[in-house]
């Protein structure tokens, strides 16, 4: 087991994306969890990007939860080979299971539902709600539009300049495993000296 990362939500495309890159990534990020005994906690579903990296965590010899809202069934083809699936009633329902059973949030490419699921758990951490890692993984600059509008906002006036921080962009999965086990020990180490 990393450190104290036992698990990590992993938040991406019902899509694969048009860049193969996008898929490579999802791959290694699977491969990365399991090899290190961290569990995987993703929305459930099979197809697109969330399906390559639940598979690749799978096909590693990981652990992999989904959280599936049952209105999303068909349209997301819900995961049946996952080792733990939870269908629930509501985005909301999901998105809160996710905050609550992972100690880092990965972002990988994908669309509005990604960009929903980075926003509110970002919000969150503005908001003290948590103190966990959130890092954004820039594949092929997939997320630089998105990057753009957060620094943008600081500069607009609409956000602190440390609410931009609780966002790390980092190149690859390689670099954020090893910022989600350095920040969550900091993490940790703060907690305790309160």
């Amino acid at each position: 087991m990393a450190g104290s990362v036992k698990s990590v939500a992993v938040f991406c495309g019902s899509r694969m994306g048009n860049s193969p890159l996008y898929r490579t990534v999802a791959e290694q990020a699977g491969q990365i969890l399991a090899k290190n005994g961290v569990k995987l906690v993703y929305g459930g579903g099979s197809n697109g990007l969330m399906g390559v990296v639940a598979d690749s965590t799978l096909k590693a010899g990981g652990a992999v939860t989904g959280i599936i809202p049952h209105f999303l069934h068909s349209r997301e083809n819900m995961h049946e080979g996952v080792t733990d699936l939870i269908v629930v009633d509501s985005m909301h329902e999901r998105k809160q299971i996710m905050f609550d059973t992972a100690d880092a949030y990965w972002i990988l490419p994908g669309g509005f539902g990604t960009f929903d699921e980075t926003m509110e758990i970002l919000t969150w951490k503005q908001l003290q709600r948590h103190a966990k890692p959130i890092l954004l993984v820039n594949a092929d600059g997939w997320g630089d539009a998105l990057i753009a509008m957060l620094d943008a906002s600081v500069k607009q006036g609409f956000a602190e300049s440390t609410a931009r921080a609780k966002i790390e962009v980092v190149p690859d999965v390689e670099v954020a495993f090893a910022r989600s086990i350095s920040e969550t020990r900091q993490c940790a180490i703060s907690v305790e000296q309160f």
